[in-house]
């Protein structure tokens, strides 16, 4: 990135996660680089009837402990988890909204399934009770924006907000949507996204693309790249972001890493002679990041479990890298994939790669399939420097979208980002 690029560049200076490898930052990288994987036999509902019974699950997160009660019963359980998770991000970031002007600070966050919780239980109720069984936050709860809209009255953010629905692309392109605000005025901008769809109609929503593994073993089910692979396993959970201009970040010399470049491609239809769009959207995002192709360390793969999806990943990769040209990685085996949460928590585990210098590995692959030709970290981490994280999200209905991030040199005194 040139001199200009570095200077206003926005940095990501606070991380909240919460997801099936932990509760918090910390947690969550321990068992990352452990390899311990949050997937298990759903506990949330029977699922003995259908056909998916594995999926990633939160350990032990009561909304009670982390959320204002009053909000309980008005939210569903995705936005009791982008709540908690955006007060761990401001912690972490050293952020105080109440300092900054409320009209400087924003949210935009990913929408993928809505409150599908809550509204099974409001039409269960409508079915045995009848229309006035529904209570009124019926209205709101399951709608894409409620997640933004109480992060940002709960935080007394003003400035423009919204929400994207691009399923697990969708997670990406609100990073980047929060990178423009900054670049436009905004001085934050809380951004992110969580998912939590394990209640029996956001399963069944789930199972109508085909694409969820149904084997019957937790650690066999999801096996991206593989040649048995089947599927991906469903998941809750995800991370939020504080993403700060540069000049805000530089003033309290703060931050994981900067927001350099970004893409957002839409596939032909199926069937269509045109190629896939994600290598396209590659290209497109390192030439905004202004680097090349070697300059990337790692690509945190979408990894979708499908084995014609994963091919076409495979190959838009090598096509941009060449034949095994860059580690690649795909820790969401240790969680599922958690649709507008998922590709936040790629970022949130890049960033931490970037940090501490070492490349998490893919737990469960062991054979890759032909034309897979990648060099996928598989066994144990990597270590060795990494400057610069290449994310890829691709979403339900053709959506992709990749993201470019750098690490931050400091100088003395306040931070210089490139």
């Amino acid at each position: 990135m040139n001199a200009s690029g570095a200077a206003t560049a926005p940095v990501v200076t606070g991380i909240g996660v919460v997801a099936p490898t932990g509760i918090g930052v910390a947690e969550h990288w321990q068992s990352v680089l452990a390899g311990k994987s949050g997937i298990s036999r759903i506990t949330r509902f029977d699922p003995s009837g259908y056909p998916v019974r594995y999926a990633g699950q939160l350990p032990n997160f009561l909304a009670e402990e982390r959320i204002p009660g009053r909000l309980i019963p008005q939210t569903d359980r995705w936005t009791h988890l982008g709540l908690a998770a955006t007060e761990a991000a401001l912690a972490d970031a050293g952020v105080r909204p109440a300092d900054l002007p409320d009209y400087e600070m924003a949210v935009v966050t990913a929408g993928s399934s809505g409150g599908t919780e809550f509204g099974q239980h409001e039409m269960e109720r409508l079915y045995l009770d009848g229309p006035s069984g529904v209570g009124a936050y019926q209205s709101i709860a399951w709608f894409y924006a409620a997640t933004t809209g109480q992060i940002s009255i709960r935080f007394g953010m003003r400035g423009p907000s919204g929400v994207l629905c691009c399923e697990q692309a969708g997670g990406l392109d609100v990073v980047n949507q929060a990178r423009r605000l900054t670049l436009s005025g905004s001085r934050l901008v809380v951004s992110g996204g969580t998912d939590a769809s394990l209640c029996p109609y956001g399963l069944v929503a789930q199972l109508s693309n085909g694409n969820l593994s149904t084997v019957d073993d937790q650690n066999r089910a999801y096996l991206p790249f593989d040649a048995e692979a089947s599927g991906y396993l469903p998941g809750e959970g995800g991370a939020i972001l504080i993403v700060e201009s540069a000049r805000s970040a530089q003033e309290r010399d703060s931050g994981y890493g900067v927001i350099a470049g970004y893409a957002a491609g839409f596939d032909p239809p199926p069937g269509s002679a045109r190629p896939p769009a994600l290598r396209r959207t590659i290209e497109r995002a390192l030439a905004d990041a202004r680097i090349d192709p070697d300059e990337v360390d790692v690509v945190f793969a979408d990894a979708a479990g499908v084995p014609a999806d994963d091919l076409a990943e495979a190959r838009a990769i090598s096509a941009i890298f060449g034949s095994r040209g860059v580690p690649v990685t795909a820790p969401k085996t240790l969680t599922g994939r958690l649709y507008g949460g998922g590709a936040p928590l790629d970022v949130a585990t890049a960033l931490l790669s970037i940090r501490d210098g070492v490349i998490p590995h893919t737990v469960g692959p062991v054979r890759q399939a032909p034309g897979c030709d990648l060099d996928l970290v598989t066994k144990q981490p990597r270590d060795g420097k990494v400057r610069t994280a290449l994310v890829l999200a691709r979403g339900y209905g053709g959506f992709n979208a990749a993201l470019v991030l750098r690490a931050m040199t400091r100088g003395t005194g306040k931070g210089t980002w490139r």
